[in-house]
């Protein structure tokens, strides 16, 4: 590995994007009114646990623009990689390795600010007697509650802006990736209105698959930041927060049933607590609930949640 993409020089960067990405939040929460604060949790696994290494888990609850809006950082090691990362690299099972990335959530407190997750990530696998495999993943999805086409375009356009320099295919590859993998199959339903993701991904070699990365994370606050602001002061009323929380619901289904970060981490013997920072303050289920034809309910699930081309 070279100087330029050193474990040292990667964690460094991830650690500065999550303090760019929760110092922007908490002027957000200033902006809107607020006072709430992330708190910073540092962590340590020891010898002798399953998994290896330390964290930043930085965490704010209760605030006036994000109910729970979570951010963390991980360097872990571990003895042996768990079935989900291997399961497209049969090669590498049983292999030790080492991972980093940051990974966040936010849960706005207005049902007209949609919901937003982004990751990234790299692996680095040390099979016996064969030189270091690195691999990177990432990627950012929207998930509204109620869907507005210009809100889709524009994450949308900053996702494809940020990969250009990487290749004309890298947009429209990972825009159907990430279709396909924000799904809830046992529902049949598109979790948002989608972005990009990428997984398992050296095609550009090391330091050009970082790279590419280090793009997808930097865009992150232009991608979501502009929506925020246009939304978070939009009225709203007991009809709108209820619908939140249902589909707030459809969030918790998917991260416990189908997340392959979520399952990486508690196979794996990662820290629960901060594993689970993904998750709503609050949710609800109602059986079989349909929305009234016309509604903006109905349009989110009839419009937004259908994978279609937003640039």
């Amino acid at each position: 590995m070279s100087q330029s993409t050193s474990v040292e020089a990667v964690s460094a960067w991830l650690l500065g994007l999550q303090a760019r990405i929760t110092d922007a939040v908490e002027a957000q929460e200033q902006a809107g009114g607020g006072q709430a604060r992330f708190l910073a949790d540092a962590w340590h696994k020891p010898e002798g646990e399953k998994l290896q290494g330390q964290g930043l888990t930085k965490i704010l609850e209760g605030g006036t623009v994000f109910e729970r809006a979570g951010c963390g950082f991980s360097h872990v090691r571990g003895p042996q990689l768990p079935p989900s990362a291997t399961q497209h690299r049969p090669e590498l099972a049983g292999a030790p390795f080492e991972a980093m990335g940051v990974s966040l959530v936010f849960h706005p407190r207005n049902p007209y600010v949609p919901t937003v997750h982004m990751n990234v990530r790299m692996i680095a696998a040390t099979p016996a007697g064969q030189a270091p495999v690195c691999w990177f993943g990432g990627g950012m999805d929207l998930t509204p509650f109620y869907g507005y086409d210009e809100d889709a375009q524009h994450f949308h356009s900053v996702c494809r802006d940020a990969l250009a320099p990487f290749g004309e295919d890298k947009y429209p590859r990972f825009k159907t990736w990430c279709d396909e993998y924000f799904f809830l199959k046992h529902r049949q339903e598109a979790r948002g209105v989608g972005g990009v993701f990428f997984d398992d991904f050296s095609a550009l070699g090391l330091e050009g698959s970082l790279a590419m990365t280090q793009a997808v994370g930097d865009a992150f606050l232009s991608a979501y930041l502009p929506i925020v602001e246009r939304r978070r002061d939009q009225p709203y009323g007991e009809r709108e927060r209820e619908f939140q929380l249902y589909r707030r619901g459809r969030y918790v289904e998917f991260n416990l049933v189908w997340d392959r970060g979520t399952h990486f981490g508690l196979q794996s013997g990662g820290r629960t607590e901060s594993i689970l920072l993904s998750m709503p303050p609050l949710a609800s289920w109602s059986y079989q609930r349909q929305s009234e034809p016309g509604s903006h309910e109905a349009q989110l699930i009839d419009h937004f949640l259908v994978p279609r081309a937003w640039v």
